[in-house]
């Protein structure tokens, strides 16, 4: 009698949330005032992978903690 194979099934991964802040005003270096990200990076997340939004995510602490809107 042959074992069949255990399935360890990963659920899939949910999407990464927008940081959407509803402001959705890009100041002068094409960055949004409400969530930190660039207008090419809002229009991108829609079809990139989480970890390319986690990394978008980091990058927008970044850009708040520079323009001293993180505390």
């Amino acid at each position: 009698m042959s074992e069949q194979p255990v399935e360890t099934a990963v659920p899939d991964e949910r999407p990464v949330k927008s940081p959407c802040m509803s402001v959705c005003a890009l100041n002068e270096e094409d960055v949004c005032e409400g969530c930190f990200r660039s207008g090419m990076e809002i229009s991108r997340w829609g079809s990139i992978t989480n970890e390319e939004r986690r990394s978008i995510l980091k990058l927008c602490t970044e850009r708040a903690r520079q323009m001293g809107r993180l505390w």
